[in-house]
């Protein structure tokens, strides 16, 4: 896909790896409708110029989330990929100190990291669906945020791994199920970034995994995410595949 000029939504995108992606792609010329549950996505997609519109979205929300890709679509004329950064973290165990763990908090994980970017996936899909094929019958792209918590999860993380283990799970079949529309899927698992809170963290946290990195000894930051995605855009032959990036990380059990 030539992504100059082309309509990409990012959920997430008033911070963190979405809000780095939508200022990387607005630099090449991407026109980017940042979504998010954050009060003030608005008024920080202003801040990006006329190629941002911000949008406020709850990604479990099915029909705010049918009318928020509607009005991506009134106000350029088309959606041509989605990326899928929204998520939540939180740390509890199977079974902790103050007894099983809540499945309200297992349910929410799950409900915004999996259910959430599938139904964003399925809406945007059907929208992309709509505009007339490019080079090789291309009509879009799909791009999920996995994790590599998705295949070594760490104590604590049992929701989070889960839901991302789903998000894994779900990349080939949709991108077999959107083949013959033309629509490419995939799934970038981040390793650890170098996000707000990472920065906050003390020498105790960042050392360990600073070292369990293999090449280079360092943290990722947003913008290599953000590149990666942006190669995925570009490059057709990309499908139906999970990257890692992540510098050779692998998480270790605590």
């Amino acid at each position: 896909m030539q992504i100059e000029q082309s309509i990409v939504a990012i959920t997430g995108a008033a911070s963190g790896l979405g809000w780095a992606t939508a200022q990387y792609l607005i630099g090449r010329g991407v026109r980017v409708a940042l979504l998010d549950r954050q009060d003030d996505v608005a008024s920080k997609a202003k801040t990006l110029g006329a190629l941002a519109l911000g949008l406020s979205l709850d990604v479990t929300d099915a029909e705010a989330a049918a009318r928020t890709l509607d009005a991506v679509v009134a106000h350029w004329g088309r959606l041509d990929a989605l990326v899928n950064c929204a998520g939540i973290g939180g740390a509890a165990r199977t079974l902790g100190r103050q007894g099983p763990m809540a499945l309200e908090a297992f349910n929410r994980t799950v409900q915004v990291n999996l259910v959430g970017s599938f139904n964003m996936a399925r809406l945007a899909a059907e929208r992309i669906s709509r505009h007339e094929a490019g080079l090789d019958g291309e009509r879009g792209v799909i791009i999920h945020t996995a994790s590599i918590a998705a295949f070594e999860g760490q104590i604590g993380q049992v929701a989070y791994s889960a839901s991302k283990g789903g998000v894994v799970a779900m990349t080939l079949p949709m991108a077999r199920d959107l083949a013959g529309l033309g629509i490419r899927v995939m799934t970038v698992a981040p390793g650890i970034i170098e996000t707000p809170m990472m920065q906050a963290a003390g020498d105790e946290v960042r050392a360990p995994l600073i070292a369990a990195t293999q090449f280079p000894k360092r943290l990722g930051m947003p913008e290599e995410y953000a590149a990666l995605v942006a190669h995925i855009l570009e490059n057709r032959f990309l499908n139906g595949e999970v990257i890692r990036i992540d510098a050779g990380l692998r998480m270790p059990p605590r």
